[in-house]
């Protein structure tokens, strides 16, 4: 079952006709302001910490979020839900349709658990996606029926094991594009393949998340790790914002399952 997107969802979703749907969870900003496409425009509050604003751009385009803090700062920052970084986690986020791939194995329907023999990937070392791809006929020779990928989050730099990633649900810019990993995906279930994706929901890597600047509500100042600050589920933001990342990891990506770091 697909969840459709509504007016909770977080970062910028496609409303229509190249207008978009923009919402930022920002307690801690006095006001925000939606930089699109070499525009300004003022973000209305919506209660609870939230802005909110509809607009019109077309795909690709360049958007950050400007917070107004009360001290009387301002810092410029990338959507924390964006589909797509083609700048790595310092640049601005990109406007990212739903629907542009055209799947080729939409009958796909998994295989049972006990059949799974996994091959567990790091993407980088194997080329980007377009590398992997290139395998899977070889991975399927041998015998497995699934490949699980290590994480796939927004990192800084272009190399990393995957479990710094700062923008959960940006595919790494570093190992291609989002269409050349549901090319990935769709290519593995033609083979016969489930794809499984390594998440991290933890904790995010110490450089690039810029969350704490205007929503320092999405952790717990008591209860440190060895990462840094312990997130807060208790905030329904902060659940929401996951929940959302892993539905569209299954929904939009069809990824057949999800590994919990």
């Amino acid at each position: 079952m697909t969840v459709a997107p509504d007016d909770a969802t977080p970062g910028a979703t496609p409303s229509g006709e190249g207008r978009w749907r923009f919402r930022l969870w920002a307690p801690d900003a006095h006001h925000v302001e939606l930089l699109l496409d070499g525009q300004v425009h003022a973000m209305a509050p919506a209660g609870d910490g939230d802005f909110t604003l509809e607009a019109g751009a077309p795909e690709g385009a360049p958007y950050r979020f400007r917070v107004h803090l009360a001290d009387g700062t301002a810092a410029d920052v990338p959507d924390p839900a964006s589909r797509w970084q083609p700048q790595g986690v310092h640049g601005p986020s990109a406007l990212l349709g739903r629907d542009g791939y055209r799947w080729q194995h939409r009958q796909w329907a998994g295989r049972p658990w006990n059949e799974a023999v996994i091959c567990e990937l790091h993407v980088g070392t194997c080329g980007g996606y377009a590398g992997v791809r290139a395998q899977l006929p070889r991975l399927a020779a041998l015998g497995f029926t699934a490949i699980e990928l290590m994480p796939l989050a927004q990192l800084p730099g272009t190399r990393n094991w995957g479990y710094d990633g700062v923008l959960p649900y940006a595919p790494a810019q570093a190992y291609g594009t989002p269409d050349e990993l549901k090319a990935l995906v769709d290519e593995a279930h033609g083979l016969g393949l489930m794809v499984l994706l390594d998440v991290v929901y933890n904790h995010f890597g110490p450089q690039g998340n810029l969350l704490d600047t205007y929503a320092s509500a999405f952790f717990k100042r008591d209860a440190p790790t060895p990462w840094g600050e312990a997130i807060d589920f208790t905030q329904p933001q902060v659940k929401r914002f996951f929940v959302d990342n892993a539905l569209m990891w299954l929904q939009e990506y069809r990824f057949d399952g999800l590994r919990l770091d």
